[in-house]
This record gives C-alpha cells, structure tokens and sequence, in this order.
C-alpha cells in the first residue's frame, strides 16, 4: 500500500528560517563526529542538515540520545566521501558511518512522497519503491510524524529551518500530527504510541484532532507488528514512562488492540512506577519482571494466599495466565519460565515462613529478584513491609550460613588388625 502524501502546500510555500543570533542551538552542544560529517558534506557541495529528534532535544534544553544527519547527496555520494562509510537497507537505503566501535552515525537522503501516476503497476514494489523517491528537504519534513520532529538545523548558517509550524508547537508544548492523523494513523499504527510516548517524556498535549484520530484508529493497532510493539513497550520502561503511557493507552481503548487483548487493573499501574524507578537503579530493563508485574494483579485474583493452594497448582496457574500473551509476542520460553518463577516467588513470600521447601527456595539464585518484586508489590499495594523485611532477613541469614565453609565430621576410623594366616605344617617337618 502507497503511503498517502500530507500535503506540502501550507499558507506560505516558504520556511520559517531562524537565524542563529535567534535561538539557542550551538555548535558545542553538538557530537564532535557529526560536525565532522556535517563539515565534510557542506564543504563538497551538498545541504548538510541535523534532523529529527536531536533539533527537537536541543531546543528544549534535553541531552539528545543520538543526532542524526540529512542530505541531499545520494546513499552512494555520501559512501564516496567517507572511508568509514557502509551503506545499509535493502528497502529504505541508509549511510552509517562508524567512528571507532561505539558511534555510528546515520546519514539519509531527503525523500519524498512520489505522485500516485510514479507508482509501478506491481502493488509489491510500491513499499520499496515509496522509500527510496529522492527529494527536497521541505518534501522531506512533510513525510515526518510530528511538527517537532520536523526540525532542521543548517550547518551552513547556523540557522533552524522550520517547514511545518514545529517551532510555533514547540513553543506551546503541543504534539500535533503533520497532515491529517487518522491517515498518518493507519498508514503506521505505532505512531499513536509514539505520541504518547512523546507526551510523557516531554509533558506536551495532544491536540484535539489527533485524540480524534487516536480513539477511531485504535482498532488498527492489532495489526501491527507484535515485535515492534514489544520493542515500544521496553522502550517506555527504558525511558522511565510505562505507567503513564499505557494508563493512558488504557483510557483511550489502545491498551487491548496493542498488547493482544490485555487489559490492566489500577493496582498494576500503580507498580509500574516504582518498577520503572528500580530499572533506572539498576540501569537495565529486566523483561521478565515487566511481564510478571503486567500479571501479577491477575494472579493475585486465581492464587489468593488464604486457599492454601498447592506450589505446583500455583505455577500451572501462572503459566496459563501468561500464555495468550506470551504467544501474541512469541516469547521466549526462558522468559516465560522466569516471569512465572518472579509470581511464584511472590506467592511464597505471601504465605509466610515456615513451608515445606524453604531452605531449597533460599538458596536459589532467583529468590532475590522475586523478593524485590514481590516488595514493589507491597508498595503498590499498600501491603505489609514487615513481610519483606522478615524474609530479607531469613535471605541473608541463610545466604551467611551458605557462605560458611562445612565442617567435615573427623571420623577416625577403626579397622580389625588381620589375622596372620596360619601355615599348615608340612610332612616330615
């Protein structure tokens, strides 16, 4: 399918040019690497422009994740120019060029949307064919999602080009969608959490004819790619706003389409907080938990501690609550079997001391994790911290008496000295 181009007719055909003495980007904000690029491409001939998010982050005053370059030379100009170049892309053909092992910088071409007469006759090639039109860069900024991803930074005069009204939406901390959303929408249904995501992480409103949108494209979000949208999901964890996003998500029927049919309880939104607060700590985004606080609200409701159920009951429960996810993101069975030990865990740590196979489930190298997640829960749940303090105790006790070498038992033993054979006496001796 074409994608439908947003028109790039506005009242004025001409950019809103900000010079530098009128906004507060500088050059020493800038990766040393990509002035490098930047330099290199303007000296021979070509636009050297910074795009994207990067512009959008500086304005605010925000550390850009990465900065990403646009141009109007080819994907193969640009490999001519830079040893450390590799071009990369079957469809959407792109210019990295690597800086040691760390940084790779990507470089595209200004693209644009082809007239539906450029088209070729095979639908097939239409997706390949819509990526790779070459254009100017105002056709470029026109094929974006946002206004305030839309941004240019010129390194020819320092200036921030602007052909869609981004700068006036960044001023007003407003999302807003560049041509009409509900056909931005279905041409990408994950650009509606990419909004929310947007929302949370820079605290902007979405305006009103993009919630328009949102609430009647939601349904599209079930055709998506489940790996794109598990990535998505991680990504609101690694950047610290997975309640708000899918409690909002939540409010506007996108919650269901996007995560297979799943809903969550009030409680579950009132972890994830301080789920998202324990990965900043901890500096990574422990998938397993996030599926295991996703359920554990669930799970609660099928195990409740008072039915005294059976440990083997209790783990059959939990992997049946977590298959129909599991198998809309095809999971990994490892993480499966992780994210059901964390709730079993909890479950234990529920009932108390004193059961059958405590000292076995001590020393296991999980029960730590499934403590920590089963003291996020008591947060959230205004439950009793005197549980998890009595069972941080009996961890590190055990965990001490572990860590102490065993004392063999000094047996000495005993033996019956052997009796001498007696030799029979010989004839005639």
């Amino acid at each position: 399918m074409a994608a439908s181009s947003p028109t790039t007719t506005t009242a004025s055909d001409t950019p809103r040019i900000l010079p530098r003495s009128a906004h507060s980007l500088s050059r020493s904000q800038i990766d040393e690497n990509t002035l490098k690029v930047l330099y290199r491409l303007h000296r021979h001939g070509y636009l050297a422009y910074l795009v994207g998010g990067s512009v959008r982050d500086l304005l605010l005053g925000r550390t850009p994740k990465d900065f990403d370059i646009g141009t109007d030379a080819t994907p193969q100009q640009v490999k001519k120019l830079f040893r450390n170049c590799f071009l990369v892309g079957r469809r959407f053909r792109l210019a990295h060029i690597r800086f040691g092992r760390d940084q790779v910088l990507e470089v595209a071409t200004f693209r644009r949307h082809p007239h539906p007469d450029e088209l070729p006759e095979d639908p097939a090639e239409h997706k390949f064919f819509v990526q790779n039109q070459f254009g100017t860069p105002r056709e470029d900024a026109f094929r974006r999602d946002f206004t305030i991803n839309a941004l240019f930074y010129n390194i020819a005069d320092f200036s921030i080009v602007d052909h869609v009204g981004g700068l006036k939406d960044l001023q007003n901390r407003q999302l807003r969608v560049i041509g009409d959303p509900q056909v931005r929408f279905a041409e990408d249904p994950v650009r509606m959490l990419r909004a929310l995501e947007f929302r949370a992480r820079l605290d902007f409103s979405l305006d009103a004819e993009m919630l328009e949108g949102m609430i009647k494209q939601a349904p599209l979000l079930a055709a998506a790619s489940p790996a794109r949208v598990r990535e998505k999901l991680m990504q609101f964890f690694r950047h610290g706003v997975a309640a708000e996003v899918l409690q909002r998500a939540q409010s506007l029927e996108l919650l269901q389409p996007m995560l297979g049919g799943y809903q969550a309880g009030e409680t579950t939104f009132k972890l994830l907080e301080p789920l998202n607060r324990y990965f900043k700590k901890t500096g990574t985004v422990d998938e397993a938990m996030v599926l295991a606080a996703l359920f554990i609200e669930r799970f609660w409701q099928k195990c409740p501690v008072q039915a005294a159920l059976p440990i083997n009951e209790v783990m059959q429960t939990a992997g049946h609550l977590m298959t129909p996810y599991s198998t809309y993101f095809h999971l990994a069975h490892g993480l499966r079997h992780q994210a059901r030990e964390l709730l079993v865990g909890c479950y234990r740590f529920a009932r108390g001391l004193g059961h059958r196979g405590q000292k076995r489930f001590l020393c296991n190298s999980a029960t730590p994790r499934a403590l920590e997640m089963f003291r996020l829960w008591i947060q959230a749940s205004d439950g009793d911290t005197a549980l998890v303090d009595t069972w941080q105790k009996a961890l590190h006790t055990d965990h001490k008496t572990a860590d102490q070498p065993v004392r063999q038992p000094n047996h000495r033993t005993h033996r019956r000295p052997r009796r001498r054979r007696r030799t029979k006496p010989t004839l005639g001796g």
